[in-house]
């Protein structure tokens, strides 16, 4: 495994990032795995040298934090071993309090993240989408607040478009707030639009880049078909895929991605992941695994290392797509 800084901060992180969405309750998605299924995993991935686990309060809503928690337990994990993230900004409850970056949001989520998750702290608090219904400076005051507190040791943020990230970046360097220091952010080779978009500030920034969505929700393992769906469960209900995956160029570069795979006698998604770790500013790729060789093949990608002729040739095919999984 290697390890690399967290953004600026002084905190190693493995390359790769175990997300946890996929474990949890199957009453939230049918596809979610229950804490004895989801066991295996978080098990494997930290005997692989994976040290960086992400989840959200709104997966499975809460039951995800309490499947991570519950496992590092019982895994006896050390904390000082482990670095762990969640985030805060989607609904919660019925109520209109229940959701947001209202400082009556965040300082109940936090709160609440963190008895599930049986932790005195996060390493990584991060603001799932941007809240155009919030004051900024109102976000920003009250998760320094949770910093200072102890609750959270440093914050980021994820999808949104560049001006707004830059917009609460000045106001936190203007009034003292805690610094972000990754972007979570909706990337991969499939769609690039993030390298005009949101990846450039990054990385004038010194903000480190955690990717969602690396393998493209599955799309790159080449087993879509244009007039249909996957063959997996979640591939099979994934109309959010259907929406931002499935114009020709993509199946074109797809198709390259399976022609260096067959060439070097690998897996679709250890090259399509070793593109993405290829990448300027790129830290640690977040990873869901549902069957033992998405961690395996998530490890291996680490180790590749791609040829400028065939960088170029996976770059080929790319056309651009509409901005897409900034909105909240």
């Amino acid at each position: 495994m290697e390890f690399v800084n967290l953004g600026t901060t002084g905190i190693k992180v493995s390359r790769i990032c175990l997300g946890t969405m996929t474990y949890g309750s199957p009453k939230w998605r049918d596809w979610v795995l229950d804490f004895d299924a989801s066991m295996p995993f978080i098990q494997r991935a930290w005997e692989l040298g994976i040290n960086f686990f992400d989840t959200a309060d709104i997966y499975s809503n809460g039951e995800s934090e309490v499947v991570l928690g519950r496992a590092i337990r019982e895994l006896d994990i050390p904390r000082d071993r482990i670095v762990v993230a969640t985030k805060v900004f989607g609904p919660m409850g019925e109520d209109p309090n229940q959701r947001g970056l209202s400082r009556k949001h965040i300082m109940h989520s936090i709160d609440a993240s963190l008895d599930r998750l049986g932790l005195d702290y996060v390493d990584l608090y991060q603001i799932h989408r941007f809240d155009n219904d919030t004051p900024i400076e109102e976000t920003l005051e009250a998760l320094t607040d949770v910093v200072d507190s102890g609750k959270a040791l440093h914050v980021g943020a994820s999808s949104m478009y560049a001006w707004q990230f830059s917009k609460m970046l000045h106001l936190t360097e203007r009034n003292g707030y805690a610094r972000f220091v990754t972007m979570q952010n909706h990337y991969n080779i499939i769609y690039r639009e993030e390298e005009r978009e949101m990846n450039p500030l990054c990385i004038d920034q010194g903000i480190g880049l955690i990717p969602w969505s690396p393998l493209a929700r599955g799309f790159v393992a080449g087993n879509r078909k244009k007039d249909g769906w996957g063959e997996s469960k979640r591939a099979k209900t994934d109309d959010f895929a259907h929406d931002m995956y499935y114009q020709d160029s993509d199946f074109a570069v797809v198709d390259r991605i399976t022609e260096i795979a067959q060439q070097r006698d690998l897996p679709n998604a250890q090259v399509a992941l070793a593109w993405l770790l290829h990448q300027p500013g790129v830290t640690a790729p977040i990873v869901g695994a549902s069957k033992m060789n998405h961690l395996e093949d998530a490890v291996a990608a680490i180790s590749i290392k791609l040829s400028e002729e065939e960088l170029k040739a996976l770059d080929e095919h790319y056309t651009p797509h509409p901005v897409l999984g900034n909105l909240s």
